[in-house]
């Protein structure tokens, strides 16, 4: 989802005094018309999409690169580091220069990163081509709800946030699969540097397009950048997920747990800073008084761990097909086509059974992953030497059922709950969330994985972590119920 879009409120604990509303550069009331929007979700498809492309082809790069299991987490978690950390700022300045100029210049720098990974000589080099590619990433996403919030109206609005909504369910999704397909297609001999390489014409095909296609608006009232809060919020991020990811496979050195110690004081000192600035007046890149929004406040404790454990699962699920039972890459993304197919369907009824139903839908998905979960527990559980991609269907049908009932209307609903004129700053806080639980989930479901398959071998390892996720869904489903019942 995405980032600061609107008019910021002069008071954080008073009552909510808004500026003028966006604005666009040249025209009284931009249109984003229908290539406009294709455009758009185009730059919102692949961030979200390369989160999860890569999982298919660790074995591979591993094997071409010696990267070794730390450098594995690092290649799919560093990108969401990256990305998370960003995505605010993004927004941010977005508001201040134009999101049509920041949405091209995230585009281009989203090719050239791509670039980058496709032609990387080393492990470390991909590592760093990762974070540069998630930090171009948030230069981009941002900008694409910002633009459907700004130059969209009515129903036109609620048909774009719900296609935008379903776009971004799907893409993480599918990710694996067409990760395999290219993987094994293997085209012009570039194996697994193809699956970066083909970010490139649809990158520049967002550049071109959006010259034509998009509106320039901005924030009439854009916020200045809060420096000390992106500094805290991204060391605090930092100093969590690198030990967790690095700390197993380097023996858990002195650093990793100073790091790990110094997480509680970096969060608390970021909150100090945010609230402290929300009280003089200013413009926070999280204001702490918007989580007094009850429905925002519960959705957000909510989607940490649903995103965790759905980041957790894409990755291990990868690993253990291809690597625990020699799979190759079609196979491995095949064995994703019925979560995918699952998901696609129920994210498109979504929209009416919520509005229908309301938050029911939210708990009756969670239920339904928790089954589907279940489902695969017990099938890898009993069945590993026969385990395949068809013995796989049924559970991964039904998990991917419940996900497109949960992750979709999550974010619908939540962001409902949250004032107009801040709706901007709520999805910047939800999608910041989503990423870095999603990182969250690679360090620490794959890390106990990648530390449980040695000893115990990949079978009873991958049971056990899709065990503990399932237990997890209890938590999800707890939360769920209390969410407000109906989209504000």
């Amino acid at each position: 989802m995405s980032i600061h879009t609107t008019p910021q409120q002069t008071r954080a604990f008073g009552p909510i005094q808004t500026a003028a509303p966006d604005r666009p550069v040249a025209a009284a009331h931009p249109r984003l018309s229908t290539l406009g929007l294709v455009t758009v979700l185009l730059g919102a498809f692949l961030p979200m999409l390369d989160f999860f492309i890569v999982n298919v082809a660790l074995p591979t790069i591993d094997h071409d690169l010696s990267a070794g299991p730390a450098t594995l987490e690092l290649f799919v978690a560093g990108y969401g580091i990256a990305y998370a950390v960003l995505l605010v700022l993004g927004g941010r300045l977005g508001d201040l220069y134009g999101r049509k100029k920041l949405f091209v210049a995230g585009a281009l720098l989203f090719g050239l990163t791509s670039l980058a990974c496709g032609v990387a000589p080393t492990a470390l080099a991909l590592v760093a081509a990762r974070v540069a590619q998630g930090a171009s990433a948030a230069l981009m996403l941002p900008q694409a709800l910002a633009t459907i919030q700004a130059a969209t109206e009515g129903e036109r609005k609620a048909k774009a946030m719900g296609i935008y909504g379903a776009v971004g369910g799907i893409a993480v999704v599918i990710g694996q699969v067409l990760g395999g397909v290219l993987l094994s297609a293997n085209l012009f001999g570039t194996g697994w540097r193809f699956i970066f390489l083909v970010n490139v014409p649809f990158a520049l095909a967002a550049v071109l397009l959006s010259f034509r296609a998009i509106p320039e608006t901005r924030s009439a009232n854009p916020a200045r950048v809060d420096v000390p809060g992106t500094v805290l919020l991204g060391a605090a991020l930092l100093a969590l997920l690198v030990p967790l990811m690095e700390g197993r496979s380097l023996g858990w050195p002195v650093w990793t747990w100073v790091m790990l110690a110094l997480f509680p004081f970096l969060l608390t000192a970021f909150v100090l800073v945010e609230r402290r600035g929300e009280r003089a007046g200013q413009v926070p890149l999280v204001p702490m008084s918007l989580l007094r929004v009850r429905g925002l406040r519960v959705g957000l404790t909510m989607a940490v761990p649903f995103f965790t454990g759905f980041g957790g699962f894409m990755m291990v699920m990868a690993v253990a097909l291809q690597v625990g039972l020699h799979e190759g890459p079609i196979a491995s993304g095949l064995a994703m086509v019925p979560m995918a197919t699952g998901f696609f369907a129920a994210s498109l009824a979504g929209p009416r059974l919520l509005a229908r139903f309301g938050s029911r839908v939210i708990v009756t998905g969670a239920v339904i992953q928790a089954i589907g979960l279940a489902v695969l527990t017990l099938t890898v559980f009993q069945d590993w030497n026969g385990l395949s991609p068809w013995t796989l269907l049924p559970g991964m049908a039904i998990a991917g059922t419940g996900q497109g009932l949960v992750m979709p209307p999550l974010i619908r609903l939540v962001l409902s709950q949250v004032p107009l004129e801040r709706a901007g700053v709520g999805g910047g806080i939800l999608a910041t969330t989503q990423q870095s639980s999603l990182a969250l989930g690679v360090a620490t479901l794959g890390t106990l994985f990648l530390s449980l398959s040695p000893s115990m071998g990949m079978h009873d390892a991958l049971a056990l972590v899709l065990g503990l996720q399932f237990v997890a869904t209890f938590v999800v489903i707890a939360l769920s119920t209390r969410l407000p019942r109906k989209v504000g």
